[in-house]
């Protein structure tokens, strides 16, 4: 299509105006491939998208997760869909597409909520967004683990609930890094990222558990058991699979010292939550940061939240705006490249 014809193609078949609107649909012609986002994008990402001329976008443009019963709809005659990690993209979803659907990629690095199974027997393939995580991950979790340690959870309400009145020498007292045993459960690319932040501040031993030895790294690796009683700093990076699922029961935190400080980055799913409020609440460990729980958004009546010693965040690992529009940068390429007929660039390889 030479530029006279996207110019009048434009102008036959205007764009409505996204910012008024809670569901965006181009009044596009049937031959242009249809491409379903579950959310708006970062400004420049979002720009880009609507940029492309040979696309039909399908686009929800409210601040919440799309409704299910909209993207049941929408999906239909779709070769791509964008969504987030809110979405459960499972077999009704995909059946419902046709088979015509290439791609689902998501903006994230976690999949757990696309249906693997349906998606490779239908020979759709999975976009995902590894390996830029890690800064704003790692940053995140060295905030979590200080936070929880330094009791900023009864800091910030003392302040702001007038519990700040005269000085105490044991009031808010938490524990500190230097000389202290970090323990990762999981030391990937962003467990080796967080521990390099974490030394910083004066730890001076690392251990870790995992399949294999890391070479290069300077931790040492231990059985599960050894990294529960001798670290003073717990910190959990490992995926959620059958084999890690609940692995952090009550007996877990049992092993734990009582100083132990707790921090969650990776899946809600590998903490059993009730046995972690449960050790909390029996002053088991010290503390707990997390930024994943079991569900997503966490109730408010959930007894984590009443807890002074849990610091509780909204699954903002990446949240930055650099990774983020990053992130959606490389969904952007996968969408082109599969309409193109092309390998598409972050794919999960199964």
């Amino acid at each position: 299509m030479n530029s006279f014809s996207r110019s009048l193609l434009r102008n036959c078949y205007p764009r409505p105006t996204t910012t008024q609107l809670s569901h965006f649909h181009s009044s596009a012609p049937s031959f242009l491939s249809k491409v379903v986002a579950t959310r708006r994008l970062l400004p420049d990402s979002q720009a880009r998208l609507e940029r492309q001329e040979n696309i039909d976008l399908v686009q929800w443009q409210g601040d919440n997760t799309m409704p299910r019963d909209q993207l049941l709809k929408d999906i239909k005659g779709a070769e791509a869909l964008i969504c987030m990690l809110s979405d459960k993209i499972d077999k009704e979803v995909l059946e419902a597409a046709g088979p015509q659907l290439k791609l689902v990629t998501t903006l994230s690095v976690g999949f757990d909520h696309v249906d693997l199974k349906t998606a490779k027997e239908k020979n759709i393939k999975i976009g995902y967004t590894p390996e830029v995580l890690t800064d704003a991950t790692a940053d995140l979790a060295a905030l979590l683990t200080l936070a929880a340690a330094r009791n900023m959870k009864q800091g910030i309400d003392a302040v702001q609930n007038g519990g700040w009145q005269d000085w105490r020498a044991a009031w808010l007292c938490g524990h500190q890094f230097t000389g202290k045993t970090l323990g990762v459960v999981g030391l990937g690319r962003i467990g080796q990222a967080v521990a390099k932040r974490l030394g910083a501040f004066g730890i001076d031993r690392l251990i870790y558990w995992g399949r294999t030895k890391k070479e290069g790294v300077d931790g040492e690796l231990v059985s599960m058991d050894e990294l529960l009683k001798d670290s003073d700093f717990v910190l959990v990076c490992c995926p959620l699979t059958p084999d890690t699922k609940e692995m952090f029961d009550y007996e877990a935190f049992k092993k734990m010292k009582k100083n132990a400080i707790f921090v969650n980055i990776s899946r809600g799913g590998v903490v059993k939550q009730d046995d972690l409020a449960r050790a909390l609440k029996e002053k088991l460990i010290a503390g707990a940061g997390l930024d994943v729980t079991t569900p997503e958004p966490l109730p408010l009546d959930d007894p984590l939240q009443s807890l002074d010693n849990c610091v509780v965040l909204p699954h903002i690992g990446s949240a930055t705006f650099e990774t983020r529009e990053t992130m959606c940068g490389m969904m952007i390429d996968n969408v082109l490249a599969v309409l193109e007929d092309k390998a598409i660039p972050y794919e999960l390889k199964r």
